[in-house]
């Protein structure tokens, strides 16, 4: 698996690579927002999701690295989001972490409520929900981590199939 010749190499700085799992330190830009879309979907269709499923994680990551780069840091360019990626047999793991004030999830609004319906954003939140198994909030001081996880459904179905 080679990630380093992807996108996200040119515009961010790889920290850790290892077969299983990757992290990067990226700028403030949308650019690096593809990129962080892009490298998920190759690491999720490495990992071996359907190409449903791939594209799903590559929105919940767009969604997620557009609300660190836009909300989180403002598009300060001192301020750096990472982006990390943990394969294991069962799970995609997925960190992303900015440097901003940190997230009230509390205060998210709700996008179906009939107050919201019309409004052209505020979805990124709950499309990541939609998106994938388990998501994290963790708002802090220093920034906010969201930790987004999707299953590996070919592992289940096939342990069900053998009881």
């Amino acid at each position: 698996m080679c990630i380093v010749g992807g996108a996200i190499a040119s515009r961010g700085t790889v920290r850790h690579m290892h077969r299983d799992n990757v992290s990067y330190t990226l700028d403030s830009t949308l650019e690096t927002v593809n990129s962080a879309e892009e490298t998920a979907g190759r690491m999720a269709a490495e990992a071996g999701f359907n190409d449903e499923d791939v594209m799903k994680i590559s929105m919940a990551v767009r969604e997620a690295a557009v609300n660190a780069v836009l909300h989180g840091n403002a598009y300060d360019p001192k301020k750096k989001v990472t982006l990390a990626f943990e394969r294991t047999s069962k799970d995609l793991v997925i960190v992303i972490r900015d440097q901003g004030k940190g997230l009230d999830a509390s205060k998210i609004p709700d996008p179906l409520a009939p107050e919201n319906l019309m409004k052209t954003s505020g979805r990124g939140i709950f499309l990541i929900r939609s998106f994938m198994d388990v998501v994290e909030i963790h708002p802090s001081q220093s920034g906010t981590e969201l930790k987004m996880i999707k299953h590996v459904h070919g592992d289940v179905e096939s342990k069900e199939a053998s009881q």
